[in-house]
């Protein structure tokens, strides 16, 4: 199977951005008003939705992402590519599709590319892609489906499907998490995912659209936008009807610098900022208490050989049982995972995958810790 490889999209422009929004008091559910096009549902009429793909160097996937779009079995939408100064062949690309494009000035990361294509959008609906992302035929239905029968939903967002593009087990272990993460989360979310996820225009207005100030390389900042739309008292939605097909070709460099400096640590800072840990997708009870178990699993096995070489047999027994336990502990709150990575690549991949899983919790909590003890020195911003 063929890899495809891109960069992740990184386009820009300063939009309003939600700065400090994290400190806004959780306000009760907000009934988005309704527009008088929406209104127009009732006679048969569907919404118009502006779809926004932000690019960074992205001509080898740019393609399939826009042939997805032109397979759209919906109809009243536009597409603004908004090319984040890219140099490579993307604007040839662009242009050979003969989709609308927009060039930024300088490069301020996929927040500030999609607050700008929001800026030249006309329809009520946002529909955020990812340039590695291949939207399937019904994908844009969905999206108007779930707004347009729920008048208190504010933004509906999806996940990657289990067929990833790229063969590489980084690749294909990195974008099973992810489905199998959405797949079994709450439909009722308190974040958002901007690689295929579509919010109302007024809404998005509203709030400031994306912290592109803060975020101005792939990060959080879509995470942020749900936690604001949340606290505001708008509602999210997971549709896991609504799968894509992600491009990206991942590899253990590209892993651990997105997990822990583009993820990881501006995740924990807008969580301590904040004072509170959301409790879906990849943050439930059991992940946190494994990554507290992976931490101690690491540091008992470390003193293993420690007690061995001192001669100290009577702690080793001991140590060795506690190790036993926790792998018992660990297998059992994530054997569902593990149960359907068995299921979807077969045993050999399962057992790489317990090991990789195991192993972004150690950064994960390591990053947490260090984050913190930051926070206790000097403030974060």
């Amino acid at each position: 199977m063929a890899c495809n490889v891109t960069a992740t999209p990184a386009p820009i422009s300063k939009g309003k951005g939600v700065h400090g929004s994290l400190l806004i008091p959780a306000m009760p559910n907000r009934e988005p008003e309704i527009t008088p096009s929406e209104r127009e549902l009732q006679a048969g009429h569907r919404l118009a939705i502006s779809v926004i793909v932000p690019v960074h160097n992205g001509s080898q996937v740019l393609g399939r992402c826009i042939e997805a779009l032109n397979s759209s079995t919906y109809l009243n939408f536009e597409v603004i590519v908004v090319d984040d100064c890219s140099t490579d062949t993307t604007p040839q690309v662009v242009e050979r599709y003969g989709m609308r494009c927009i060039r930024t000035s300088r490069n301020m990361g996929p927040g500030g590319a999609r607050n700008l294509g929001s800026k030249h959008a006309t329809g009520e609906i946002l529909a955020f892609i990812d340039a590695d992302v291949v939207l399937p035929p019904e994908g844009l239905s969905l999206m108007e489906e779930a707004l347009s029968r729920d008048p208190k939903l504010a933004a509906v967002f999806g996940s990657y499907d289990d067929e990833p593009a790229c063969d590489t087990f980084i690749s294909q272990y990195k974008n099973l998490m992810h489905h199998y993460v959405h797949q079994s989360s709450s439909e009722l979310a308190t974040t958002f995912w901007a690689g295929c996820g579509a919010v109302r225009k007024r809404v998005f207005e509203e709030v400031g659209g994306f912290d592109d100030a803060k975020y101005t390389v792939p990060s959080v900042e879509d995470i942020a936008l749900g936690l604001e739309l949340t606290r505001r008292g708008y509602t999210i939605r997971l549709d896991k009807r609504l799968t894509v097909k992600h491009l990206k070709r991942w590899t253990v460099q590209s892993l651990l610098r997105a997990d822990i400096f583009d993820r990881a640590v501006p995740w924990t800072r807008m969580i301590l900022n904040s004072g509170q840990v959301p409790r879906d997708l990849n943050l439930n009870y059991a992940s946190r208490i494994s990554s507290v178990l992976v931490g101690l699993l690491t540091v008992l096995g470390l003193s293993l050989p420690v007690i061995f070489a001192c001669g100290w047999r009577h702690l080793l027994l001991p140590a060795v049982a506690a190790v036993a336990v926790i792998c018992v502990v660990l297998l059992f709150l994530n054997w569902d995972l593990y149960r359907f990575f068995w299921r979807k690549r077969g045993l050999w991949f399962a057992a790489r995958s317990v090991i990789a899983h195991w192993t972004y919790y150690l950064y994960s909590g390591i990053t947490f810790a260090v984050v913190a003890a930051e926070k206790l020195i000097r403030p974060i911003a």
